[in-house]
């Protein structure tokens, strides 16, 4: 029996929205990670913060076309881990890992969990590593961030079979985090620019010689410092610079964080690619953990 992957998402939000309104009488007045330490926020000296996060996308349509075409499904896990260093929290080192598996001529979305190389259809593995630096740049605004990633291509090609896998070329990362708590601390507004500088051979990669700018908004609300709920806003623009190739996108979603532990939390996001130029209209399957610690 298929069961469908609306459903599963579907299912496991309906779960995190129950255990989280379950816990709202044993609400940590004091806040909980998914509250206080946002992505704009650095950890301390000594500690570690660590994430796990994984988003399917899948489509059956793009604007190179009318209609439904064959199912393509890709699917990437990022590890990131960071640790704090001084005694400000101005600066953490770490580094990121990432490993994609792909299908495309219409097999099933979860076929990204086989890891079965089939040829033509299938590829995965580990596709880059990054080390990355995050930094508060003004000392009076420790609400403002930068995270600053070196991404190095572990693959060959990014096509072999006529099954892509990822870019082949180096990625310079920076990313622009920004969080504001709303009186009462029921509401949080997160902001958050990402520019990425795609350079190498252009006969290597479709993307390179390119920038790509992703500006996101997403608006919580926390019906407790343990569980909160949220809305999201990206838009993609990959700009040339030379390679003869642009794109954008814009997706719509929402999901929702729980506080699993002190040091532990869960997330689930579903995002709608709403519209875009030279790229796929598919959907987004995402869910994390983070460890704080």
């Amino acid at each position: 029996m298929k069961i469908s992957k609306k459903l599963i998402a579907t299912g496991l939000l309906c779960l995190i929205f129950a255990v989280g309104f379950a816990q709202e009488d044993d609400e940590d007045t004091g806040g909980s990670v998914i509250q206080t330490l946002t992505p704009s926020k650095l950890i301390g000296k000594g500690q570690f913060d660590i994430k796990w996060f994984n988003n399917l996308y899948t489509q059956t349509e793009s604007t190179f076309s009318d209609g439904t075409e064959p199912r393509q499904t890709f699917f990437t896990s990022t590890l990131e881990g960071y640790t704090g260093v001084g005694e400000n929290r101005r600066v953490n080192l770490g580094l990121i890992l990432e490993f994609r598996s792909n299908v495309i001529a219409d097999r099933s979305a979860l076929d990204v969990f086989s890891f079965d190389g089939e040829r033509g259809t299938a590829r995965s593995g580990f596709t880059s590593i990054a080390p990355s630096v995050k930094f508060v740049p003004f000392e009076n605004v420790n609400n403002f961030s930068v995270q600053s990633s070196f991404f190095i291509p572990l693959v060959d090609n990014e096509v072999e079979d006529g099954v892509f896998l990822d870019q082949n070329g180096f990625i310079w990362q920076n990313r622009f985090f920004y969080d504001y708590t709303l009186p009462g601390d029921k509401f949080q507004l997160f902001t958050e620019i990402n520019s990425e500088f795609n350079f190498g051979d252009e006969a290597d990669s479709f993307a390179n010689n390119s920038l790509r700018l992703t500006p996101g908004v997403f608006f919580s609300y926390f019906p407790s410092s343990k569980f909160t709920v949220l809305a999201l806003a990206q838009h993609s623009q990959l700009i040339d610079l030379g390679n003869d190739f642009s794109q954008d996108f814009t997706a719509l979603g929402g999901g929702a964080k729980y506080q699993l532990t002190d040091e532990l939390n869960i997330e689930a996001l579903y995002t709608n690619f709403v519209r875009g130029n030279d790229t796929g209209l598919g959907e987004t399957f995402n869910i994390g953990l983070r460890a704080v610690f």
